[in-house]
C-alpha cells in the first residue's frame, strides 16, 4: 500500500515539474518571438512584462504541487528528522511564493495602470 502512495507523490512531483518546464517553454517561445519583432518594429516592453507574469504563474503552480508531493512522502514515513525536513522545504517554498506572488501581483497592477494611461 505504501508504495502506491510514493508512487502517487513521485506522479505529483512530475506534474509539477511538467508544469514548470511547460511555463518555461511557453516563455521562452513568446520571449524569442517579441525579440525577433526588434528587427520588424513590432518589439514591445510591455511583453516582457506579460511574460514574466505568464511564467510566474506557471512556476507559483509547480510549487503548489511540489510541497503537495513533499507532505504526501512525509505522512508515509513521519520521523523527526522527515518532518523537520518537510517543514524547512515548505517554509522556504511559502517565502518563495509569497514574494513571487507579490511581485506578480506588482506586474499587474503596472500592466493595469500601463493600460488605463495608453486608453486616455
Amino acid at each position: 500500500m505504501e508504495d502506491i502512495f510514493y508512487t502517487i507523490a513521485k506522479a505529483v512531483e512530475a506534474v509539477s515539474f511538467t508544469i514548470m518546464i511547460y511555463g518555461a517553454i511557453l516563455a521562452l517561445a513568446m520571449l524569442l518571438k517579441n525579440e525577433f519583432g526588434r528587427f520588424t518594429g513590432m518589439f514591445h516592453m510591455n511583453v516582457l512584462n506579460k511574460i514574466r507574469l505568464d511564467f510566474g504563474y506557471y512556476i507559483l503552480l509547480g510549487l503548489e504541487f511540489l510541497v503537495a508531493a513533499d507532505i504526501i512522502e512525509t505522512i508515509l514515513k513521519p520521523t523527526t528528522e522527515e518532518l523537520v525536513e518537510l517543514g524547512g522545504i515548505v517554509a522556504i517554498r511559502i517565502i518563495l511564493s509569497f514574494f513571487l506572488t507579490k511581485e506578480l501581483n506588482d506586474l499587474k497592477r503596472k500592466e493595469k495602470s500601463d493600460d488605463t494611461s495608453l486608453n486616455r
